[in-house]
């Protein structure tokens, strides 16, 4: 059985490293000091501070990114300069990590000289206000979210993302192999790195190991050299955990109407329990346990079909008449 994932949990990420791992993919240019470099991110979500520039601060999430869209922009410049400074002075001195400007906004330069002063890094992304919004929402999601590092493997098989669990040397990674020569995409071999991200277990590999798979008695193997791009993908969504073990066939049940799961970072995946022993073409049975999952999603469950036709089996044999 698997052993209890030890779970990281991230409650901050500093200034610093939002900008450096994504300035270029939400177009950010930093307009002031790097003072402000080391203040943290408290939440994964961004804020539009329309109320607090109203003066209302009762509710103020100053723990996220401030984001100064077209509407903050437009209000700011209908007001005094006095009232301005004002307002600006009681949202910087609210600790807030950063403040966004988008595309279209421009940064007086009185906000610049504050910022510095409450040393709070002011940037200018050159997206629209939306677009901002939507990139960096699903990268600061993508950095909050609890994590795990498993000893598997992860594979996407025909779209159905199965994650192999077993104890070292049960052959995941020749399983995997197998899966990839079918045409499948290896996600992760050996170290699979597993996020909850809205309810979703999203699976990777560390950086190092990406794209490498390890067979005993061969070594290191690159699958996009051997099996083109389409070999590799970069994450997958789990959909079914297929946990291999050495034992006897007789010790399961054969139908497969029990169902079983197992809890990830508070998800419960479908899994399978399925035995290694000589002869058993494992790398066949685990793609077809992908497709049956495939089929069940879809709305068609197989031992269920195969138990309704047994019921009316059993039905029709009850209600036909003795024969004379």
């Amino acid at each position: 059985m698997m052993k209890e994932p030890i779970v990281k949990k991230v409650d901050h990420i500093s200034v610093a490293r939002f900008y450096e791992n994504y300035r270029s993919t939400l177009e950010l240019q930093l307009l002031n000091s790097p003072l402000g470099m080391t203040r943290h991110i408290l939440q994964p979500a961004l804020n539009r501070p329309g109320l607090a520039l109203a003066g209302f601060l009762g509710y103020f999430a100053h723990e996220r990114v401030q984001v100064f869209g077209a509407a903050e922009c437009s209000y700011w410049e209908q007001m005094q300069p006095g009232e301005r400074m004002e307002r600006l002075r009681a949202i910087l001195g609210c600790d807030v990590p950063c403040i966004v400007f988008s595309r279209g906004c421009q940064v007086p330069g009185d906000l610049l000289e504050m910022a510095d002063q409450y040393q709070v890094c002011i940037f200018h992304s050159s997206l629209v206000t939306m677009n901002f919004v939507n990139r960096a929402t699903v990268i600061l999601e993508n950095e909050f979210a609890d994590s795990t590092t498993l000893h598997a493997c992860m594979v996407d098989v025909r779209g159905v993302g199965v994650l192999l669990t077993g104890s070292s040397g049960i052959g995941k990674s020749e399983i995997s192999l197998g899966l990839v020569e079918r045409g499948a995409s290896l996600v992760a071999d050996d170290m699979v790195r597993i996020r909850n991200i809205g309810g979703e277990l999203i699976a990777s590999s560390p950086n190092l190991s990406s794209g490498f798979i390890e067979i005993r008695g061969i070594g290191i193997i690159n699958v996009t050299n051997l099996f083109g791009l389409n070999a590799y993908r970069r994450e997958k969504k789990v959909d079914l955990l297929i946990d291999l073990f050495t034992g006897q066939l007789s010790e399961l049940e054969r139908i497969g109407m029990e169902h079983k799961s197992t809890s990830i970072l508070g998800v419960d995946i479908e899994t399978l329990n399925l035995p290694v022993t000589p002869g058993r073409d494992m790398t066949r049975l685990v793609e077809v346990a992908a497709l049956g999952r495939y089929l069940k999603e879809s709305g068609f469950d197989m031992a269920s079909e195969f138990t309704r036709r047994l019921h009316r089996q059993i039905q029709n044999n009850s209600i036909r008449p003795p024969q004379s």
